[in-house]
């Protein structure tokens, strides 16, 4: 019988994000991502196996986010241009975590990061940031070629690092605000979706409420 309703929109989550001291360097192979910065797999919750191992961690310099997508048969497919029909990691990030509002703020934030798409002939990784639909307030974006990414690839799979400077996160203050609202999903075109809670038929991408909270725990 088809699950009408995901277990994942009956909960609220939190987890935490761990500080790290020294900055993790962005090679593209997770290397200096450790265990304790690996997210639960939430989605077995609705009977669907990860594809994705998921690691985040902050420092006062920023978040920091590392993914691994195995057991592929071909390279992934980006376009920059059109990154919502690719292979691509989908993140949304809340400074206040304000889980009861149903339209972003600005303190609200949409980013993505592709494993390849950017540089010389689409062979190195790229990241941004775009607008939320729907919003009542409009966050300040982040253009292309701004935000470190690092990626490697091969028809196995890939590994794929992304730092959001503090700079660029509206209203990121760890000391104040320590509880932030987050979110992934990770869209692959051999593999399908795997979403931290609910999926896009409960409009993750508009709907800040849907999102989990993460906190940032020194």
């Amino acid at each position: 019988m088809t699950q009408l309703i995901p277990n994942r929109s009956l909960m609220d989550f939190e987890l935490p994000l761990h500080y790290r001291k020294r900055t993790p360097r962005l090679r593209g192979d997770l290397g200096d991502f450790s265990k304790d910065d690996l997210l639960p797999p939430l989605c077995q919750l609705d009977g669907q196996e990860p594809f994705a191992d998921v690691y985040a961690c902050w420092n006062d310099a920023g978040l920091y986010i590392g993914y691994s997508v195995d057991n592929k048969t071909r390279r992934p497919k980006c376009d920059p241009k059109a990154y919502w029909k690719s292979d691509v990691l989908r993140l949304c990030i809340d400074t206040r975590d304000a889980r009861n509002i149903k339209r972003a703020s600005r303190y609200c934030q949409a980013f993505y990061a592709l494993p390849l798409g950017g540089g010389r002939g689409g062979r190195e990784p790229i990241a941004a940031s775009h607008k939320i639909q729907r919003a009542r307030e409009d966050a300040p974006t982040v253009p292309p070629g701004v935000l470190p990414v690092a990626s490697r690839v091969s028809n196995e799979g890939y590994t794929l690092e992304l730092h959001l400077p503090a700079e660029h996160l509206s209203g990121f203050d760890p000391a104040e605000h320590p509880r932030i609202g987050f979110y992934y999903m990770i869209e692959d075109s051999e593999l399908g979706q795997q979403a931290l809670t609910v999926g896009d038929d409960l409009y993750w991408y508009v709907d800040p409420s849907t999102w989990a909270t993460a906190v940032l725990v020194r």
